[in-house]
């Protein structure tokens, strides 16, 4: 028997699509965020150099190496304004998942309500229900082809019972961008209850057509809220360093740094100083990875053209709704996966009301080339 913590705890669906997909290569493989572009080169040679060596395999220091929160800390300070120390308000965690679970710790208690978006990745939906507190779910709203936040219905969700927002931009699964008007409204929301901001940079720099980047931090009621979350899984394309962080004022970051010590400690040194290698690497290649996922993005939308598909403003997917074609989500993945061979993983569990109308088709992970058959798939699954 479960204990009650795992209660409405459910499976990804990703990992289902992915088995049933097999090894086929011809499967046009959107369901899972991973990508094939390299991640940078200085990344790579300084985690090998550092593979061996004594100074890089050791537990020490808890709260992560020091050039590596030097350079996160100059990181937020550059996108914030605000300077932070990288001594007391920066700390190392295994993944930016590990870091958003201690934050979670940090700020709420059980019973306590975390706002989030519907949809929103469900490893952040699952995370606040391992941690006993309450998912409040705000929907995105499509204008215009794009996503929105309903910021009427944030307002009337955040009440005195909220203790965090945990929000992403662009979010995971949508790619909803949050616009300075958004943000605004976000920034009322804690104001008026006192909720910390979570906010999980995860793809902050993946934005397309020219959006500006806007760290909520930069708000002045929110500078002092925000707690935020990073890794250099995605726009740095290191997935397989597990290396994240989390920057907060020092007197709740003491609290989150406990929380990482005490669950994963920290990352393997080799694999932090690849990051900081990254970090510190004007080379890193990010915007050319981005321009790339935009071609992605774009090859997908014309060939989805006239199709239910919603345009992300940011990120590495893109949502086609189920519903509008007729079927449920789980019913247009196994039809996708069989009559179109594309692998995409059903929203079902990704949010309350939106994200179960829509399956998601990850374009991050397979180059133009093959992304330029899609819609010829796709119509074989709507008829098949």
């Amino acid at each position: 028997m479960s204990v009650a913590r795992f209660a409405g705890v459910e499976p990804f669906g990703i990992e289902a699509v992915a088995a049933a997909a097999g090894t086929d290569p011809d499967v046009l493989r959107m369901e899972n965020l991973d990508t094939d572009l390299a991640p940078p080169s200085a990344a790579v040679a300084a985690t090998r150099e550092a593979v061996g060596r004594d100074d890089a395999n050791s537990y020490l220091p808890f709260t992560g190496l020091t050039v590596l929160r030097e350079a996160v800390a100059r990181r937020l300070t550059d996108q914030t304004g605000r300077t932070y120390d990288p001594t007391t308000e920066v700390v190392i965690s295994s993944g930016g998942l590990a870091g958003i679970l201690s934050a979670l710790l940090a700020t709420v208690d059980s019973g306590d309500e975390v706002v989030v978006t519907d949809p929103t990745y469900a490893g952040l939906l699952q995370r606040i229900r391992l941690v006993g507190a309450v998912p409040r779910q705000v929907p995105s709203v499509v204008v215009d082809g794009r996503w929105r936040l309903d910021t009427d219905e944030l307002a009337r969700v955040v009440t005195p019972r909220t203790r965090a927002l945990l929000l992403m931009s662009p979010t995971m699964p949508s790619g909803l961008l949050l616009t300075e008007e958004e943000w605004h409204s976000v920034a009322q929301a804690c104001d008026r209850v006192g909720a910390w901001l979570i906010y999980d940079a995860a793809m902050e720099n993946i934005r397309y057509d020219g959006h500006p980047y806007r760290h909520p931090a930069q708000l002045a009621p929110l500078t002092e809220r925000t707690i935020t979350v990073g890794s250099a899984a995605k726009e740095f394309r290191m997935i397989g360093w597990r290396v994240g962080w989390v920057v907060a004022p020092r007197g709740i970051l003491a609290d989150i740094a406990q929380a990482v010590i005490y669950n994963t400690v920290v990352p393997s040194g080799f694999a932090q100083l690849g990051v900081a290698a990254a970090l510190t690497d004007p080379a890193a290649g990010v915007a050319e990875a981005v321009a790339e996922w935009q071609r992605r993005r774009d090859t997908v939308l014309a060939q989805l053209d006239g199709l239910p598909v919603v345009t992300p403003d940011g990120g590495w997917s893109a949502l086609l709704d189920a519903s509008a074609c007729g079927f449920s989500a789980a019913e247009l993945s196994q039809r996708l996966l069989t009559a179109g061979r594309v692998a995409a993983t059903p929203m079902t569990t990704w949010g309350e009301r939106v994200a179960p109308r829509y399956v998601r088709l990850v374009f991050s992970n397979e180059p133009v080339s093959r992304l330029e058959g899609l819609r010829d798939r796709v119509l074989a699954a709507l008829s098949g």
